[in-house]
């Protein structure tokens, strides 16, 4: 766990910064994917107003298959990013210092989705299949698991062919992988919407098969965190973003129409956009934004593990931090 630092204490002694001037201040979040009911916390929390209350100015910047958000934090192009923990600690280890500070879903959505008639029964059955999946650190989870079951992904008849997936299923649908990783709240469904009926397939839930990390927690760079100006921001911001995150899983359908206003591609659905946030809710329920240690330390282990070739090679220090969440919660 990150230690207290000067500044960190400097701020929580004098109960916050005071907001001398009255203008709000800005902080720029970097989302792992496209706007979507996934990110409904933040976009409830600028709609109703919550971000304005703490005086922040949230600028929310869309994420896609070819965007890495730890890239776009280390470029300065955002404040704060979201990620999954294995796409971070791989960061963290090749010398991005980021820093979890909390942590909204408390659980996996992540699962693979094969065809039923590819032979496919269980994981040890995937090589010499091709398996589509997000790259840019989205790939370290399903790293992980192939390593652990000692299937390589450089292809041939013992290993996995890796194919890059985009925003759609198509590489699944047209039948360019045998399978896909999914989420329980966007892409499976989208197979389905397909035409493809749930008995065509088979699925893996990743935390089925000891595969157990977590998503979509909100991170900075540790050196920021010296800056009491900072992190008070990032305390307001944390707040501000819990409310929403609460307001949208107890309000799940008006929550999926406030994400396609701001959806300015078009190419959301209502009804693709209510079923994923009815899925996000189970993510998120229980959890107030402060992350479960011991769900950190199942994400470590499984990122340790994988004999030859693990994502990461040495457990973390310093990689995250509860003064923000403590902050947060406190008032």
């Amino acid at each position: 766990m990150k230690q207290l630092t000067f500044g960190m204490a400097a701020l929580l002694a004098s109960g916050g910064m005071a907001l001398a001037d009255g203008h709000a201040d800005e902080v720029n979040l970097q989302l792992q994917w496209v706007t979507q009911a996934q990110f409904a916390g933040y976009y409830v929390a600028l709609e109703n107003g919550y971000y304005d209350e703490e005086n922040l100015a949230v600028n929310i910047i869309p994420g896609g298959p070819d965007i890495a958000p730890p890239q776009v934090l280390a470029g300065g192009g955002a404040d704060v990013m979201l990620n999954w923990m294995p796409s971070a600690l791989a960061a963290r280890e090749n010398g991005l210092p980021v820093v979890n500070i909390a942590q909204p879903f408390v659980r996996s959505g992540l699962m693979l989705t094969c065809w039923a008639d590819s032979g496919i029964t269980e994981p040890a059955d995937l090589a010499g299949h091709t398996v589509a999946h997000w790259f840019f650190g989205n790939e370290y989870p399903f790293l992980s698991w192939m390593s652990q079951l000692g299937i390589g992904v450089e292809g041939g008849d013992d290993g996995v062919t890796l194919l890059q997936a985009g925003f759609n299923v198509d590489p699944l649908i047209q039948r360019q992988a045998d399978c896909m990783s999914t989420m329980t709240y966007n892409e499976y469904w989208q197979v389905i919407d397909a035409g493809v009926t749930p008995e065509e397939l088979v699925t893996f839930r990743y935390e089925d098969y000891g595969v157990s990390t977590l998503e979509d927690g909100i991170w900075a760079l540790e050196e920021n965190l010296d800056d009491p100006d900072f992190v008070d921001r990032m305390t307001r911001f944390v707040r501000a973003s819990m409310r929403g995150w609460a307001w949208a899983a107890e309000n799940p359908d008006e929550a999926a129409l406030i994400v396609l206003d701001y959806d300015e591609t078009g190419a959301q659905t209502e009804e693709h956009q209510t079923r994923m946030m009815g899925e996000i809710a189970l993510l998120v329920e229980g959890g107030d934004g402060r992350l479960d240690e011991a769900a950190y330390q199942r994400t470590v282990d499984t990122l340790l593990a994988g004999g030859s070739d693990p994502v990461i090679s040495a457990p973390p220090e310093g990689a995250f931090t509860h003064v923000i969440t403590d902050a947060a919660l406190a008032e």
